[in-house]
């Protein structure tokens, strides 16, 4: 083994083991034996410890890999998925959470029991545990292997092909992720996410700022400028029509996609439920706010950095240009550490989805329906076993994500339109439309999942963005609600009840901040707008 090598080796193992160490300390003395211990962390999260969590659950490979793969070909318009964000986030500090934390829930789906039915809640446990397992953790572990691969060299290392190598680096993330997901519950996840995040943070800015020191003659300024005047169509921010994300998307499927992610998924909401007040949660979700607007740095710059460097020479292979990048700026004895970045990332949001599952499934299928008086110790049980099996079921069907021909990150967006634009649909409605029925939210549940199907990949030939097809789906599944409603009412208004587990005060920065990342959003837009 060269020296290089063991370096890059050393660099690795030193930062992967300090998370794991610094997860095990913070946790000793936790109860993770009760319900509310492993699947909520005790409601004792703070906001620092939530923003880095809920933001290593949605940054991970596909980002860092998949979305500067995107970007190296489109340029900056794809922005859109990540600032946009900031308003989703406004929208779930203000009004979901307080509302979420008010009735005491530890899955989403309960609220759909309380707000329509039990059948209600288990069709959308189930759809989204099944999402989960076929979409999201297999273009995670995917992507992840990617980059390992990449920077490492697995397949050369054990003298196998690179196609066994990803196969192998797979195996590795996969079995790694879940022995914090079993073990450690929603704490474990949440710690470990904090002190990746701060390494994601530092290693992914390590990138641009090296990349464009070299470019500018050791002035990042000089270095952006060059880049910029190479080919400055790719910092604009307003996609074409026939773009891969027009801008037009950003009134129609866009908000609705990004207010179901950042207010009403399991994944990434579960965290500000087990908030230890209101307070706690607001400050987390804006956190969050601040940091997806800042992340673009990270997650988009490089990628046209990439056009600089590569020219379209990969274009066809775009997932393969990022970790060309770090290689070519990152000195030798840092590759280690960045590879460390890319295994938190990519194993934050593994543990987390998979955290998430055992979640909706213990509480949501379990308890509900096969074994009600079941005792914590034994649902924690079911949580870490149903982790296990769900996590080898995803490692199996990570190889099937390659070759995706628009990237990994654009795939997954295209996937997760089946599941969340009709789950959102109804949980706006349970919120908004207060005569909305049961009967009413199971039809547009099913319809909407029909209608996206059809429209993506059996009725092909219409033209209209995936994204436009969401807003489309919602608008339907938003009439069918009222149109069913109509002859099937509901007899009664439903009021939100006051568990009374947490205090909900609300944080005293929420306004002001709140309306900052407005507008800083929409000023991104008018300053990066202006050279369309």
């Amino acid at each position: 083994m060269d020296s290089n090598l063991m370096i890059t080796l050393a660099s690795f193992v030193l930062f992967t083991g300090g998370v794991a160490l610094f997860t095990w300390y913070s946790l000793r003395k936790t109860n993770l034996g009760s319900s509310d211990g492993y699947f909520l962390g005790g409601r004792s999260l703070t906001g620092t410890v939530i923003a880095g969590s809920m933001l290593l659950t949605n940054i991970s490979s596909e980002h860092l890999i998949g979305m500067n793969g995107n970007s190296y070909v489109n340029g900056f318009i794809v922005i859109a998925w990540e600032v946009t964000s900031s308003i989703a986030l406004v929208v779930a500090a203000l009004f979901f959470v307080p509302k979420y934390l008010k009735m005491g829930l530890t899955t989403i789906p309960q609220f759909l029991e309380n707000r329509f039915d039990g059948f209600t809640r288990t069709m959308v446990a189930t759809i989204l545990i099944f999402s989960f397992v076929v979409t999201l953790l297999p273009i995670v572990l995917y992507s992840g292997a990617i980059g390992i691969e990449s920077l490492f060299g697995v397949s050369e290392i054990f003298g196998i092909s690179k196609t066994e190598g990803l196969w192998v680096t797979v195996v590795i993330i996969g079995t790694i992720g879940s022995i914090y997901a079993i073990f450690g519950g929603l704490k474990a996840v949440a710690f470990s996410d904090t002190v990746n995040g701060f390494g994601l943070l530092v290693g992914g800015l390590l990138i641009p700022i090296l990349a464009l020191m070299a470019i500018g003659g050791g002035n990042v300024v000089d270095g952006l400028v060059e880049v910029y005047e190479f080919a400055p169509q790719k910092f604009n921010v307003i996609g074409a029509p026939d773009s891969v994300l027009p801008f037009g998307v950003l009134f129609t499927g866009l908000i609705i996609n990004q207010l179901y992610f950042w207010g009403m998924n399991q994944t990434i909401i579960q965290r500000a439920l087990g908030a230890k007040n209101l307070k706690e949660a607001q400050k987390g979700l804006l956190l969050t706010g601040l940091f997806k607007i800042l992340i673009p740095l990270i997650i988009v710059l490089p990628g046209v950095i990439c056009y600089y460097y590569f020219q379209d020479t990969y274009y066809s292979t775009q997932d393969g240009v990022y970790p060309l990048l770090v290689k070519k700026v990152l000195p030798v004895w840092l590759i280690g550490f960045f590879a460390a970045v890319i295994m938190g990332a990519v194993l934050s949001t593994f543990n987390s989805v998979l955290n998430s599952v055992a979640t909706l499934f213990s509480i949501d299928i379990v308890k509900k329906h096969i074994n009600k008086d079941i005792s914590d110790k034994k649902l924690v049980r079911v949580g870490k076993v149903t982790s296990a099996i769900l996590a080898v079921v995803a490692i199996f069907a990570a190889p099937m994500m390659a070759n995706a021909p628009d990237g990994l990150y654009q795939l997954l967006q295209e996937l997760n339109g089946i599941y969340f634009i009709p789950i959102a649909s109804i949980l706006l409605a349970g919120f908004f439309m207060k005569r909305v029925s049961a009967i009413a939210a199971k039809t547009a549940l099913i319809f909407g999942l029909l209608f996206y199907i059809f429209m993506s990949w059996i009725y092909t030939g219409h033209g209209i963005h995936f994204v436009h097809l969401w807003g489309i789906e919602f608008v339907l599944n938003v009439g069918l609600m009222f149109l069913v409603s109509y002859f099937y009412p509901r007899t009664d208004n439903y009021e939100i009840s006051d568990a009374g587990l947490v205090n909900l005060t609300s944080w005293k920065y929420t306004k002001a901040m709140s309306i900052g990342l407005c507008l800083v959003t929409v000023l991104i837009y008018i300053l990066l707008g202006s050279n369309s």
